[in-house]
Parts: structure tokens; C-alpha cells; sequence
């Protein structure tokens, strides 16, 4: 259409024309609304300067997820789930719903499971009193964290646990002809071992965070923008690690836990001095923080989480630390996933 007039169809134009698609019709509307979306995006993107490209066209095989935005009207769940216009669909219940439920998003991964996500609206909990200490974390790649209290926690790395399973398989599925079956069964054992290393990093990152927050009251971390720094260097590790998703989980478990999560300014918590604040650079080598000035002596990633815990409670009684913080306060959405059988 941009090719034949010049301009892109509106909202409404979209909606007409994914009309008796074969969808419920409130799904058919949704996924227009998401194209318009996306073609709106790149144009505001290119207006500030960003580079980016055009949404590309998605084939059947490459559609996601159909989103039911009424309960009861396109969806309704007992025993089983019936879904407008496909009918009942068994279903393994994870979990019980707690609260009413209000959407409904249908999810296909790449190794051809699929999961109904509900979406529920539950009352407010009072929080629980948490008498915990405050801790500091300090996020790296050699080890996945290290705390102010001296704890160390150890980096899993999930991808290099498969990387030789996954180099074979993706070797078999290149020799592959393509668009011929064969092909296709390498592709899903290829998205079954990708889907075993994001189920590991979940699992590690969902334990470790609920026992921070159930441990303490106040949890300090760095304002780490990893993509960017993904961009830059050891892209693979930073991504691996996962530091975006367990700074979310921290965030969204904090709330019902009683904690509290504060992020600070990164700069240079590597290089100052935990005790007297003098500034010491290091190499990636070096990992021990020997202080010239006060003589103190400890694990340079050890001494960043004292940095990043003293700026985070800057202002606070028996500290005299300075830094720009960020309280974070999350709501919390309750969805339950449930695999469809």
C-alpha cells in the first residue's frame, strides 16, 4: 500500500482488513494494533537519530503469541480451556489462579510447546515485615555476584554448559535441505536445547532472588544498562548471565517480601575505596582492592558492593557516602503460566 499511495494504512484501515481472518475478532484487531505499533515505532526511532529497521513480515510459523483481552467473552477456563474459535483445549495447571482472571495470551515457543499465560487481578497483601540487614551486589562475569556481606556467588554460565550440544545440532541442521522435513525436526532439537539454557538461567536467577529478598530489607544494586554494554564487549557473557532479568525479578519479589531495591550510579564503583573513598584504577586482571591510602585490603568485587551499598544508603545515619540513587517500588502482576498438552 505505501508503494502504491504513498502512506501506511491507519488503525482502522488494519482492522477492516483483518477482518474474518478466521480469529476471534478482538484478537484480530489486536494484532493490527501491533503492526501499527511497529510501523509508528520505527518512524519516531528515525525522527531522534536511531538506526533501526523495517518491521518484517511474519510468516504463520513465525507468529508468537494471540492475545484474548475479555474473560468469558473469547476464552473461559475450568476443567479445561475453551478458546473462541478453537474449542477445549487440555491444559496442564501449573498452579491455581488466585483472583479473577481478565486476559488470556496464547504463546508459542520455538520448540512447539505452547502455553496459556492468565492474567488475573488479585488484592493488594500487606507486605511482610522484613528485619533483615541491607546487602549491596556488585553484578560481574567471572563470578555471577558478589555481596557486601563477603558472600560470592558463583556464575553458572548456562549457554557454555551446552555450547558443544548445541554446536552439533545446529552443524546437523545446516546439512539440512532446506524447507524438507528432516530440516524442520533439526530445527526444534536445535530450540530444544536454547530452551533448556533459558529454563536453567531462569531457575538459578528465580531461587537466587527470592533469597535475597527474604533475607534482607534493603537491596542495593548498579544502574547497569547491559545491552549497551552487550554492545561493546563480551556481548555473549553479559547476555548469558542474565543481570536485566534478575534486577527485574529482585524488583517484582521486593514488594511482597517487605525489601526495598535501590539502584546507584555504576561509575566507578570499582575503583573507590569502600572505607576511605580513594579512587585506585585496575586492570580486569587485578582482583584484589589494595587501598594505598588507608591500607585495606579485600576482594575488588567485594569492596564494590561496600561502594554500591554505602551510596545507596547515602544520607542515612553512620553514613557520610554520596551518590545518585534510584528507590524502585514494583507492582507486582500476577500471571500464572500453564502449559497447554
Amino acid at each position: 500500500m505505501y508503494g502504491e499511495f504513498g502512506y501506511f494504512p491507519t488503525k482502522s484501515t488494519l482492522q477492516l482488513m483483518v477482518k474474518n481472518a478466521g480469529l476471534f475478532s478482538q484478537t484480530q484487531q489486536e494484532i493490527s494494533h501491533r503492526l501499527h505499533a511497529a510501523v509508528v515505532k520505527v518512524f519516531r526511532m528515525k525522527q531522534h537519530g536511531k538506526i533501526c529497521g523495517f518491521p518484517r513480515f511474519k510468516s504463520f510459523d513465525r507468529m508468537k503469541s494471540l492475545y484474548y483481552p475479555q474473560n468469558d467473552v473469547g476464552f473461559h477456563l475450568s476443567k479445561k480451556l475453551r478458546v473462541n474459535p478453537f474449542g477445549e483445549i487440555a491444559i496442564k495447571k501449573h498452579r491455581e489462579i488466585k483472583g479473577s482472571i481478565k486476559t488470556l495470551t496464547l504463546k508459542k515457543e520455538a520448540s512447539g510447546k505452547w502455553f496459556a499465560i492468565f492474567c488475573a487481578d488479585e488484592p493488594r497483601k500487606q507486605p511482610k515485615p522484613n528485619s533483615g540487614k541491607p546487602v549491596g551486589i556488585d553484578l560481574g562475569l567471572l563470578n555471577f555476584a558478589a555481596l557486601s556481606t563477603g558472600e560470592i556467588i558463583n556464575n553458572p554460565r548456562h549457554l557454555r554448559r551446552y555450547e558443544q550440544k548445541l554446536a552439533v545440532f545446529q552443524k546437523r541442521r545446516s546439512r539440512k535441505k532446506r524447507k524438507g522435513r528432516n530440516r524442520q525436526k533439526a530445527k526444534l532439537k536445535v530450540a530444544r536445547v536454547h530452551e533448556r539454557v533459558a529454563n536453567s538461567r531462569s531457575d538459578f536467577l528465580h531461587k537466587l532472588s527470592k533469597r535475597l529478598v527474604s533475607n534482607y530489607s534493603l537491596i542495593a544494586l548498579e544502574r547497569l544498562t547491559s545491552k549497551e554494554m552487550s554492545q561493546q564487549n563480551f556481548g555473549k557473557s553479559i547476555n548469558d548471565a542474565g543481570w536485566n532479568m534478575f534486577a527485574n525479578m529482585v524488583c517484582y519479589k521486593a514488594e511482597e517480601a517487605g525489601s526495598r531495591v535501590v539502584f546507584v550510579n555504576p561509575i566507578d564503583t570499582t575503583k573507590e575505596c569502600s572505607t576511605c573513598g580513594t579512587k585506585t584504577s585496575k586492570s580486569l586482571a587485578e582482583r584484589t582492592h589494595a587501598c594505598p591510602f588507608c591500607g585495606l585490603s579485600l576482594d575488588r568485587d567485594v569492596n564494590a558492593a561496600l561502594v554500591i551499598l554505602k551510596r545507596a544508603t547515602a544520607g542515612t545515619a553512620g553514613s557520610n557516602a554520596s551518590g545518585n540513587e534510584t528507590i524502585v517500588s514494583s507492582m507486582k502482576e500476577e500471571a500464572a503460566p500453564f502449559r497447554v498438552q
